[in-house]
């Protein structure tokens, strides 16, 4: 990667590793969320207590990926309007 010669270019280089980033994140979300469903509800399902620590999980997981979409929303929208 060449260093940037102007403010233009060294925001789109921070843009582009955050283009790269935020899937990824969500990508690693995503599983989290899919492997409590299936050690809950699956592999641990006759037990009570892995159940409703899964359930917990589940919604904090939930919870991160509903905030984790606002943010990239939010961040998407201030990149529109500073620099589209």
């Amino acid at each position: 990667m060449e260093k940037p010669t102007s403010f233009v270019e060294l925001v789109d280089g921070i843009i582009g590793v955050i283009n790269i980033l935020i899937p990824t994140l969500f990508g690693i979300v995503f599983i989290f969320i899919v492997w409590k469903i299936i050690d809950a509800w699956v592999i641990n399902g006759g037990d009570q207590r892995k159940r409703e620590e899964g359930r917990q999980l589940l919604g904090i997981g939930i919870a991160v990926f509903l905030l984790m979409f606002v943010s990239w929303g939010v961040i998407a929208l201030i990149r529109t309007a500073l620099f589209g």
